[in-house]
């Protein structure tokens, strides 16, 4: 690993830690510190190298100290949310439990899906680009994404976009899956 990309890699990891420590979304991150949401995200991922003034108002906004922004130190601890503790609602008699963090809302969302036997989970278009993904756990389940329809056993994963109406169903027995929405 080369000088550079180790300190982008440190640079990228600090700064994302401190954000998620604050609860902060990128847009949040954005609106607090004047950088773009766009260029926010790139230097979280190491794909760009900000400039002395992006990085000092970044710093600012996060609260983070400008001169220890590279020193590597650790990552935040492990977060834990009780089984009893995740937030639930039902809509449309699926049972949708809450598995990812709040600041992850719009960007990376973990949801357990139960569904009774005949329950259907129908969706509008979401944010242009974003995509679902469907991991069935346990029974069987269908996909709609636009005109496509898919069906899905145990095991079974399903990525498709849902920058357009869609709709994952239950046959006529109970199913359990884990889904991801990224953009949505």
């Amino acid at each position: 690993m080369t000088a550079r990309s180790d300190i982008h890699d440190r640079l990228a990891a600090s700064l994302r830690a401190a954000r998620k420590a604050r609860g902060l979304s990128l847009d949040a991150a954005a609106k607090l510190s004047g950088v773009s949401r766009s260029m926010v995200s790139q230097i979280e991922r190491g794909e760009s190298s900000p400039t002395v003034a992006t990085l000092w108002n970044l710093t600012q906004a996060l609260q983070v100290d400008f001169a220890g922004l590279l020193e590597g130190r650790p990552a935040p601890g492990i977060e834990i949310t009780r089984a009893a503790a995740a937030p639930v609602m039902v809509r449309d008699g699926v049972r949708i439990r809450i598995l990812s963090a709040p600041e992850a809302v719009g960007e990376h969302e973990v949801y357990e899906l139960t569904f009774p036997p005949g329950a259907r989970l129908v969706s509008e278009a979401h944010a242009p680009g974003a995509r679902e993904h469907l991991t069935v756990l346990e029974g069987r389940l269908s996909v709609r994404s636009g005109e496509e329809t898919e069906e899905l056993r145990v095991g079974d994963v399903a990525r498709y976009p849902v920058d357009r109406a869609h709709e994952i169903a239950a046959g006529d027995a109970a199913a359990r899956a884990i889904l991801i929405v990224q953009g949505g």
